[in-house]
């Protein structure tokens, strides 16, 4: 059973930056396209960021395009998200979730194994 676990999450300033990790145990990570999703206090959950089992494609949503960027280390089992230029409405609990099926597809409900979560708190 594929187990995941976020890492990273903290308090930073707007304008700053965060670097989450995905790190996964219990299966080998580079069979999963790997999904970045975020949940904010009285929010529906969203998709954040998506990238391929090879790391060859990702996809981003429009509210953090050009902010952030995901990429993986297959060989350490890690996906990371690095968030730059943060702003107050990217506070959530930020989850990542694995899929064996490779897409661009930042539906969450494809995706089969979830994270426990990290909470970001972007805030003065």
């Amino acid at each position: 059973q594929l187990q995941l676990v976020e890492s990273g999450g903290g308090l930073v300033q707007p304008g700053g930056s965060l670097r989450l990790s995905c790190a996964a145990s219990g299966g080998t990570l580079n069979v999963y396209s790997i999904g970045w999703f975020r949940q904010a206090p009285g929010k529906e959950r969203e998709g954040v960021s998506r990238i391929s089992s090879g790391g060859g494609v990702t996809n981003y949503a429009d509210s953090v395009k050009g902010r952030f960027t995901i990429s993986r280390d297959n060989a350490k089992n890690t996906v990371h998200l690095q968030m730059n230029s943060l702003k107050s409405e990217d506070t959530a609990i930020y989850y990542c979730a694995a899929r064996r099926i490779d897409g661009t597809s930042l539906n969450s409900h494809l995706f089969d194994y979830w994270g426990q979560g990290t909470q970001v708190t972007v805030s003065s």
